[in-house]
């Protein structure tokens, strides 16, 4: 490939990145760096060390291991260790789709969770807050529900398509 296609793949690459940092860092609540972070990653043909992540986002150490936590709490990005190389690298889970749609279902458990909880402390509490801790409940029970059939549907069509 020549030089000139390089920059262009580059420049298209850096374009793509930036996209991901305000449409998915935007849709998904995350910082701008973490949605770039994110592209970055799996845009990447091979896993990066943190080192490398930080230069190709142009941030300091702290804030490319903080985006990277992030990343890895919304099941998107593992941390490897290869072997031959001293630092421990990043990369995009294979199943980071299925990763994030679980990690949105746990964090609606935890939410049913107190939910439930919520319920059962506020049983002396006047009707009308009995009752809009009884409609939190019923949306988190949907939501866990309508989530866990999302992510089996999901994991179903991934099966199917590898066949």
């Amino acid at each position: 490939m020549s030089r000139a296609a390089d920059d262009t793949e580059a420049a298209d690459n850096s374009q793509l990145i930036e996209d991901f940092g305000l449409r998915i860092g935007g849709a998904m609540g995350w910082p701008p760096m973490a949605g770039r972070l994110a592209g970055i990653l799996m845009l990447s043909p091979a896993p990066m060390t943190l080192s490398q992540l930080q230069q190709a986002l142009g941030a300091s150490k702290g804030s490319a291991s903080e985006m990277t936590r992030l990343l890895m709490t919304n099941g998107t990005v593992d941390r490897v260790k290869m072997p031959g190389v001293r630092q421990a690298v990043y990369e995009w889970r294979d199943d980071a789709w299925g990763g994030c749609l679980q990690h949105q279902l746990d964090q609606t458990k935890q939410l049913l969770e107190l939910a439930e909880t919520a319920q059962e402390r506020g049983s002396r509490l006047p009707r009308i807050q009995q009752t809009r801790l009884r409609e939190m409940g019923a949306y988190y029970g949907f939501m866990v529900q309508q989530l866990q059939r999302l992510l089996d549907e999901y994991r179903r069509q991934l099966r199917a398509g590898e066949q």
